[in-house]
């Protein structure tokens, strides 16, 4: 697990809808391309349309909007850790430094999560650093903490922070 400690840094967001989640990513994404970061997308259910339609709207430069437009983010039912290995070696760039986008069902993010984690331990995946970032609907979870508890910070529209700085009065579960 010490692989996994050194190269794996973990982020949940909350979102109420797919327009949220999409609005929400968007200065992310625009942060990553500014740091020469590899987005990776692992989607259960694609938000592609909602990607292109706010690109459209928004007044990114042209590099910037084709940049996140280059990302996968139609749906990826690929869960297994062949698969994902695969997957994040056809879209990772020459940088070493990636973040993955996950969003699904919480079992689904939790697949998708291990496989990731056991990839790494078995060094299957040579990445420095990885950021995972399990975005979550808040209508299909009842205990927010034990989300918290899983994670080291926190994503919204202002980018990503401890969580204690979003939730007041938070302590994480030993």
């Amino acid at each position: 697990m010490k692989i996994e400690e050194k190269q794996i840094k973990k982020v949940c967001s909350f979102y109420v809808n797919e327009w949220h989640l999409t609005t929400m990513l968007l200065p992310n994404l625009k942060n990553n391309i500014q740091e020469n970061i590899c987005t990776i997308a692992l989607l259960e259910k694609g938000i592609q349309e909602n990607i292109k339609t706010l690109m459209e709207k928004m007044n990114f430069q042209k590099e910037f909007k084709e940049k996140i437009l280059k990302t996968r983010w139609t749906s990826n039912q690929i869960c297994s850790s062949e698969n994902i290995k695969e997957y994040i070696q056809q879209q990772k760039t020459e940088n070493n430094n990636v973040q993955i986008i996950i969003n699904g069902d919480i079992k689904y993010i939790d697949t998708v999560n291990k496989n990731i984690e056991r990839l790494v331990e078995k060094q299957q995946i040579k990445i420095e650093k990885i950021t995972i970032i399990n975005c979550y609907e808040i209508t299909q979870f009842s205990d927010i903490k034990e989300i918290l508890n899983k994670h080291d910070m926190v994503l919204n529209t202002s980018g990503i922070k401890e969580i204690k700085e979003v939730f007041d009065g938070y302590e994480k579960a030993i």
